[in-house]
């Protein structure tokens, strides 16, 4: 039986879908007899793009694209065999990047 923690830290583009991603893995870990602390959410990360909407005459005219990071951090305490059995065989959506620490 393993003893100490999983950490687990979720990216997304879209929070609705990192949400749901962090719902399937509580209750994941919950139904197989470990703790869970979190979902706790992390600082979203805002990336803006400008782009000069001509070459060379009008400085002036741009656009603004912008992207926003969502994070979120798992952390199972006391995870059992059949948590970890669970958690690898899990279905997660596409669009979530998944980062696991032991």
């Amino acid at each position: 039986m393993p003893k100490g923690k999983i950490r687990i830290k979720l990216k997304s583009y879209d929070y609705r879908l990192i949400d749901e991603t962090c719902q399937k893995l509580v209750d994941t870990a919950i139904r197989t007899g470990a703790s869970v602390i979190g979902p706790v959410p992390l600082p979203t990360k805002h990336e803006i793009y400008v782009v000069d909407k001509a070459t060379f005459t009008d400085k002036n005219a741009r656009e603004h694209f912008g992207l926003k990071i969502h994070k979120r951090l798992l952390e199972i305490n006391n995870p059992t065999n059949q948590t970890i059995d669970a958690l690898m065989h899990l279905e997660l959506p596409a669009g979530v990047e998944v980062e696991v620490k032991m």
